[in-house]
């Protein structure tokens, strides 16, 4: 979502648009005022302690949006609010009453298709999205397997959903030497299965770790790039190290600390295959990067994921969380170096149906239709 949230608005700014994002405050030392670039300005609102874990920052909802407010006393310039995720969306929907500012929302995770897999959310979250989706006045979907879930969960109107997907930065993600990548990352010879994501149990580690236990390739390695996050995640990383211990991988799988944005292109470039066994994806920015640098995904078949490998071209799509199907899948790509190849080169033609300026571009055609409508008014 960060990743998101930063390249649209720089997208925005080059597009000669104007945006400013107000995010919580999470150290003492940044400025109250960041002008990253023309067009594109941070505001840090204090809101609750810095160190505040994820799990508590529904408390602070209140204070945030006081915080935001106040700004916007100083600036009322401002035409429309975009809201982030569902808490942002408690916040934006308040001010699209309190300033009567038209509220666009995107939600990138959703709680009832989440509970579909077990991963379940407390009701109050379910409660508050079901709210906002009934307020907003539009709301990006990133994909028409989203836009189902918005109707299909909390019944939203299919007449104020768009489908505006993210998009990838091609200079930095874009096909590169494997040789040299790996000389930058530090991963030696061999195929290598990488895995990037946040290490929690909807992302899916353990059906990779298992896919390599399953795959008949001694000679292959798991990278797995990402930390651990929300309040399961540090038991998450205790189990999936058991599992890497218990199958006696010790020395096939290596763990990565998160890694700049940017800087991931140097791992997927030093990849044969990624692997992506999520139980949900409102779109898999993963996926879409990956192929960017010309590497074929073994994903599962889930969400935006299903827009973004074609399945027997670009990658495969993975229908059940069998780690035999997904080492199945992966040693197609690692046995033929010919299919790797046209997959390689398929998945870069496709990704670049994907531009972050081509998302800026539709953004600003919703925004410039919301002027002509009425307002949703939920009250």
């Amino acid at each position: 979502m960060n990743v998101y949230v930063r390249e649209l608005a720089s997208a925005l700014a080059l597009a000669g648009g104007r945006s400013t994002v107000f995010t919580r405050r999470v150290d003492s030392d940044s400025p109250t005022v960041v002008d990253v670039e023309p067009g594109f300005r941070v505001v840090h609102i204090d809101a609750g302690q810095p160190g505040l874990p994820k799990e508590e920052l529904e408390g602070i909802v209140d204070s945030f949006t006081a915080g935001v407010s106040a700004y916007l006393d100083t600036d009322p310039s401002y035409d429309g609010l975009l809201a982030n995720y569902w808490l942002s969306g408690v916040a934006g929907h308040r001010l699209k009453h309190q300033r009567d500012l038209p509220l666009t929302t995107t939600f990138h995770t959703l709680a009832r298709v989440k509970a579909e897999t077990g991963d379940l959310e407390p009701q109050r979250r379910i409660d508050a999205e079901s709210e906002v989706i009934g307020c907003s006045d539009v709301i990006l979907a990133n994909s028409a397997e989203e836009v189902n879930q918005l109707t299909e969960h909390y019944g939203a109107d299919p007449c104020r959903i768009e489908i505006v997907p993210p998009g990838v930065d091609h200079a930095y993600f874009s096909p590169g030497s494997r040789t040299i990548a790996r000389q930058a990352t530090g991963i030696g010879e061999g195929p290598v299965l990488l895995f990037v994501g946040r290490i929690q149990p909807l992302k899916g580690v353990d059906v990779a770790v298992a896919s390599l236990a399953a795959l008949d390739r001694p000679d292959a390695r798991l990278v797995v790039v990402g930390g651990v996050s929300g309040a399961d995640g540090p038991a998450e990383e205790r189990r999936i190290k058991k599992l890497v211990d218990d199958l006696d991988l010790g020395e096939r799988v290596q763990f990565v600390p998160p890694q700049p944005h940017h800087g991931l292109a140097a791992w997927y470039r030093s990849a044969d295959v990624v692997i992506m066994p999520s139980r949900s994806e409102s779109f898999g920015l993963v996926a879409l990067e990956a192929s960017a640098c010309g590497v074929p995904v073994v994903a599962a078949e889930v969400g935006g994921l299903r827009s973004l490998v074609d399945h027997g071209r670009t990658g495969y799509l993975v229908e059940s969380r069998d780690p035999n199907i997904y080492a199945h899948y992966t040693a197609s790509i690692l046995d033929d170096p010919t299919l790797a190849a046209d997959m390689s080169a398929a998945a870069t033609e496709r990704s670049w149906s994907y531009t972050w300026s081509a998302t800026a571009a539709r953004l600003r055609r919703v925004c410039d239709d919301l002027v002509s409508r009425v307002l949703v008014d939920c009250t």
